[in-house]
């Protein structure tokens, strides 16, 4: 188990990450306050944001919305979803 840390997403303790994901001050802020767990969901969250506004993570502006959403996500005013988005049905099984 790797070292733990209060997270500023899940509001309690939990396990951080083993390094910084993404370079830079924001990356070092987010390895310093946020958990595996809330990584992982920033990561669903983030796939759904690249498919509805189909961002370009190579192209200097579709990284830059990313990063203002993850910024957003987790030391702002929170997740939300694009206006045009519509869940998929659970399936049936």
């Amino acid at each position: 188990m790797g070292k733990m840390i209060q997270c500023i997403k899940l509001g309690r303790e939990a396990e951080g990450l083993e390094k910084p994901p993404i370079k830079g001050p924001l990356g070092q802020r987010v390895f310093e306050s946020v958990s595996k767990e809330a990584w992982k969901l920033w990561l669903e969250h983030s796939k759904i944001l690249i498919n509805e506004y189909r961002l370009d993570l190579m192209s200097e502006s579709g990284q830059r919305i990313w990063m203002t959403e993850l910024e957003k996500f987790f030391f702002g005013e929170g997740a939300a979803l694009p206006a045009e988005f519509v869940a998929p049905e659970a399936k049936k099984d």
